[in-house]
C-alpha cells in the first residue's frame, strides 16, 4: 500500500514535468507538418508528385541531424507522442479515402491483381532479405511500404514489427526514392510501349496496372494522369482498394510473428502473443461507416484533412529522431532489396494487369 502512496504522486509529478517537452515536441512536428502541407500544395511540388508525408520527413531529417539534439531533451515527449499516438490515430482517419463500393469499380480482377502483387512483393522481399543477410524488422518494412502504400504502410507496420527509427527511416527513404523513379518511369515505358508495338495496353489496363504496383497514392495519381484521366480515375479506385489490404496484412503479419516466435524463430512481437492492432481494425470500421454514407461529405472532408495533419506530424517526428548515421550504417543492402522488389513490380505488375483481367 505504501508504494502506491508513494508512486501516484510522482507520477503526478513526472507528468507535470512531461507537459512542457510534450507541448514542445508538437509544436515543433506541427510546424514542420504545416511547412510540408503548405508545400506539397505548390503546383510545381505537386506536379512531381512530392506528397506532404515525403516533405515532413525530408524536412525533419534535415532539422533532426542539424539543430534538433540541441533541444531534443525539451522536445523528446512531443515528439514521440507524434511518432506513436498520433500515427495510429491518422492511420484510423486514413479509412475515410475509402469505401467499399471502391472494389466494386475495379471488378474481381483488380482485387485479384492488387493481392497478388502485395503478397508475392512482400513474401519475395522477406526471401532476398534472408539471403541479403538483412535485419528482419528492416525487410518486413521495406517489403510492406513497396507492397501496399508506400510511407503510410511503413509506419502502419512498425507497431507489429517493432522496428528501430532507423529501420523506419530506412524503409521510408527507400520507397520514396523508388516510388519518385516509378511515377516518371511508368509513363515513359506506357509511351515507349506504345510506339513500338509491343503490347497491346489502353488507358484503363495501364490504370490499372499503376494503382496496383506504385508506391505512394500521390505517386500513382501522377503517373497515371501522365498517361489520361481515365487511366487516372482507375489507378486511384485500384490503389484504394490496395491500401484497404492494409488492416487484413497487419492482422495476417500479427498471427505470423506471433507462431514463428512460438516454434522458436525470430518473432518481433514478444511472448509469442498475438498483437491485436486496433488501430488496423479502426481503420476499417472507418472506411465501413464511410462506405454507409451516414457522414455528411464535410464531415468526411474534414477528417481527411486531419488525418493529413495527424500523418505528416508523424513524419515530421520520425525525420527529428532519426540519425542520418545509423541511416548510413544500413548499407546498401535496403536500398538493393527495394531496387529488386521494384523490378518485381514492373514485370509481374504488368504481367498480372494483363492476364487476370481475362480470367474473370
Amino acid at each position: 500500500m505504501n508504494t502506491h502512496v508513494i508512486s501516484a504522486p510522482a507520477r503526478w509529478l513526472d507528468g507535470i514535468n512531461t507537459f512542457p517537452r510534450m507541448i514542445a515536441g508538437l509544436l515543433l512536428s506541427g510546424a514542420i507538418a504545416a511547412l510540408s502541407l503548405w508545400a506539397s500544395g505548390l503546383p510545381a511540388i505537386a506536379s512531381h508528385g512530392l506528397s506532404a508525408l515525403t516533405l515532413a520527413i525530408v524536412i525533419g531529417l534535415v532539422i533532426g541531424n542539424t539543430a534538433y539534439p540541441a533541444v531534443a531533451a525539451r522536445c523528446d515527449s512531443g515528439v514521440g507522442f507524434a511518432k506513436a499516438r498520433l500515427l495510429r490515430a491518422g492511420i484510423v482517419l486514413y479509412g475515410l479515402r475509402l469505401t467499399f463500393q471502391d472494389i466494386g469499380q475495379v471488378g474481381v480482377a483488380g482485387v485479384v491483381i492488387d493481392v497478388l502483387m502485395l503478397s508475392s512483393t512482400f513474401l519475395l522481399a522477406q526471401w532476398i532479405g534472408q539471403l541479403l543477410g538483412m535485419d528482419r524488422r528492416a525487410t518486413m518494412l521495406i517489403g510492406a511500404g513497396s507492397a501496399i502504400c508506400g510511407a503510410a504502410a511503413v509506419l502502419a507496420t512498425e507497431p507489429v514489427v517493432k522496428g528501430r527509427a532507423e529501420d523506419l527511416a530506412v524503409a521510408v527513404a527507400t520507397v520514396v526514392v523508388f516510388g519518385t523513379v516509378g511515377m516518371f518511369l511508368y509513363p515513359a515505358l506506357f509511351h515507349w510501349n506504345a510506339r513500338l508495338g509491343w503490347l497491346n495496353a489502353d488507358p484503363r489496363q495501364y490504370g490499372l496496372y499503376v494503382g496496383a504496383t506504385v508506391h505512394e497514392v500521390a505517386q500513382a495519381v501522377a503517373a497515371a494522369a501522365a498517361i489520361s484521366s481515365q487511366s487516372a480515375d482507375v489507378a486511384v479506385i485500384a490503389k484504394m482498394v490496395r491500401v484497404m489490404l492494409l488492416a487484413p496484412f497487419l492482422l495476417i503479419l500479427s498471427v505470423w510473428l506471433a507462431r514463428g516466435e512460438r516454434a522458436g524463430g525470430e518473432g518481433a512481437t514478444g511472448g509469442g502473443q498475438i498483437l491485436i492492432p486496433w488501430f488496423a481494425l479502426g481503420f476499417v470500421l472507418m472506411a465501413m461507416i464511410h462506405s454507409l454514407g451516414v457522414l455528411p461529405q464535410g464531415v468526411a472532408a474534414a477528417g481527411i484533412t486531419l488525418d493529413n495533419v495527424l500523418l505528416a506530424l508523424a513524419m515530421a517526428a520520425l525525420g527529428l529522431t532519426t540519425h542520418l548515421g545509423a541511416v548510413r550504417a544500413a548499407g546498401a543492402k535496403p536500398l538493393l532489396l527495394a531496387g529488386l522488389l521494384f523490378v518485381w513490380l514492373l514485370a509481374a505488375g504488368w504481367a498480372s494487369s494483363r492476364w487476370v483481367p481475362a480470367w474473370f
